[in-house]
C-alpha cells in the first residue's frame, strides 16, 4: 500500500502551480454538478415529459454546446482563456439557478440551449490552460489533473444530488449548482490573476497564422468525427442510463448516485497511475484512444448478459476503464495536432463534437430505447464503438505516415 502510494504521488510532480490552481477550480464546480446525471429523471418524474420529449430536450442542450464551444474556441484565441473561463462558469451559473423556474417544454428547449452555450465555452479554454501552463511532456498528465479534478467533483456531487432529491427536492439541485459555478469564478478570479495567463497567452498568439484551420485539416477532422460517434455512446451514461437503473433494474436515486459515484472513485484512485505506466511503455495516443473504445463496448454489452443488478457495477467498472486509458490521450492527440496559435480554435473544433454527440447522443438513445428497448440500444452502442476502434486505427496508421506529425 505504502509503495502504491508514493508511486501514486509521483505521477503528480511536475506540474504547475497554475494547473494545481485550475484544477482546484474545476473541483469546486464539477461538485456542485449535481443536475446533470439526474435531468432526466428529473423530466420524467417531475416534468412529466415522455423520453422522446427528453431525447428533443437533450438535443436543444447539444445545439447550445455546439455554439459556445465554438465561440469559446474563438474568443479563446481573440481575448484570452482567462476572461473566457470566468465568464463561462459565472454566467453559467447564473443558468443553472434559473433553469428551474421554466416549465413548458418549448422555454426548457430555449433554457438548455442558452445554459449549455454559456457553460461550455468553458471546455476549449481549460484545454489551452492546459498547455499555456504545461512543459510538453507533461501535457497529457495535466490534462488528466484536470480530469481528476472534474471526476473526484463528478462523484461527489451525485451522492449528494441523491440524497438531497430524496430528501429535500429537485429544486435544491439547481440552486447548489449555480452557486457552486459562480463561486468557482470567483475563486479563480481571486487566485489566479489575468497578468499571469496573459504571459502564456501572449506566448500562443505571436503566430496566430501559423498551420491550416482545422477545418482543412483532413487527419484531425477524422480525430474529430471519432469523438463525435464515441461520444454519443458516452452520453448514454448521463441521459439513458439512469432511467435504465431506475426502471429496468428499481434503483432508487440514491443508489444511482452511488453507483455514479464507483465511476469518480475509480478515476481519482487509478487514472494518473494509468496514464503514467502507460506513457512509460510508449503506447501511442491514438491505439490508447482505440482501447478505451473497446473497453467502453463491452461495458455496455456486458449489461445484456444477465438480468443480475450486479452486472451493473461491472459495466461501470468496464465503461470507467476506458474512460481513463483513452480520454486523456486523446485530449492530448487533439493538443499535440494543434499548431501554435490556432489551440483556440483547433480544441474549439475538438469540444464541439462533444456538443455535436449531445446533439444526436441522447435523442437517439431515448428513442432508441422507446422503439426497440434497452436491450437492442445496447447492442447498438457497442456496434458503433467497434466501428470507432476500427477508425482510431485508422489515424494511427494515417499519422504515422504523415510527415507533419512526429506524435501519434
Amino acid at each position: 500500500m505504502k509503495q502504491f502510494f508514493t508511486n501514486y504521488i509521483e505521477n503528480f510532480r511536475g506540474l504547475s502551480r497554475e494547473i494545481w490552481l485550475l484544477s482546484l477550480v474545476t473541483f469546486i464546480n464539477r461538485a456542485g454538478a449535481m443536475v446533470l446525471p439526474f435531468l432526466s429523471l428529473y423530466l420524467v418524474n417531475a416534468k412529466c415529459f415522455t423520453l422522446p420529449q427528453v431525447g428533443w430536450i437533450m438535443t436543444s442542450y447539444g445545439i447550445g454546446s455546439l455554439l459556445g464551444t465554438w465561440i469559446g474556441g474563438r474568443l479563446t484565441d481573440k481575448i484570452g482563456f482567462y476572461k473566457v473561463i470566468i465568464a463561462s462558469l459565472f454566467l453559467g451559473g447564473l443558468g443553472f439557478i434559473a433553469l428551474q423556474f421554466l416549465d413548458t417544454f418549448y422555454t426548457i428547449c430555449i433554457g438548455m440551449m442558452i445554459l449549455s452555450a454559456l457553460a461550455d465555452a468553458y471546455r476549449p479554454a481549460i484545454f489551452v490552460a492546459c498547455d499555456a501552463y504545461s512543459k510538453p511532456e507533461n501535457v497529457t498528465r495535466a490534462i488528466a489533473l484536470i480530469r481528476l479534478a472534474i471526476n473526484l467533483g463528478f462523484s461527489i456531487g451525485p451522492v449528494i444530488g441523491g440524497l438531497i432529491i430524496a430528501r429535500i427536492n429537485y429544486s435544491s439541485l439547481f440552486w447548489i449548482d449555480g452557486i457552486t459555478c459562480v463561486l468557482a469564478a470567483l475563486l479563480l478570479f481571486l487566485v489566479l490573476k489575468p497578468k499571469a495567463m496573459n504571459e502564456g497567452h501572449t506566448k500562443q498568439t505571436e503566430a496566430v497564422k501559423e498551420g491550416i484551420s482545422p477545418y482543412k485539416n483532413a487527419l484531425y477532422l477524422l480525430l474529430v468525427l471519432i469523438m463525435i460517434l464515441s461520444t454519443i455512446t458516452f452520453v448514454q451514461y448521463f441521459s439513458v442510463l439512469p432511467l435504465y437503473y431506475e426502471q429496468r433494474h428499481l434503483l432508487s436515486e440514491e443508489l444511482i448516485g452511488l453507483l455514479l459515484f464507483l465511476n469518480g472513485v475509480l478515476i481519482v484512485l487509478f487514472e494518473m497511475p494509468i496514464v503514467g505506466w502507460l506513457e512509460r511503455i510508449n503506447i501511442s495516443k491514438s491505439m490508447a484512444t482505440f482501447w478505451g473504445m473497446i473497453l467502453i463496448a463491452l461495458s455496455f454489452l456486458v449489461m445484456n448478459l444477465t438480468s443480475w443488478s450486479g452486472v451493473l457495477i461491472i459495466g461501470m467498472v468496464l465503461m470507467t476503464l476506458g474512460e481513463m486509458v483513452g480520454s486523456p490521450f486523446a485530449n492530448a492527440l487533439a493538443l499535440s495536432m494543434a499548431p501554435k496559435g490556432r489551440k483556440g480554435t483547433y480544441m474549439g473544433l475538438y469540444s464541439m463534437s462533444f456538443s455535436m454527440a449531445h446533439i444526436v447522443g441522447h435523442n437517439s438513445g431515448m428513442n432508441l430505447v422507446d422503439q426497440f428497448g434497452y436491450d437492442f440500444t445496447w447492442y447498438v452502442m457497442a456496434f458503433v464503438l467497434l466501428v470507432v476502434a476500427a477508425m482510431c486505427i485508422w489515424l494511427y496508421r494515417l499519422l504515422k505516415k504523415s510527415k507533419d506529425y512526429v506524435i501519434y
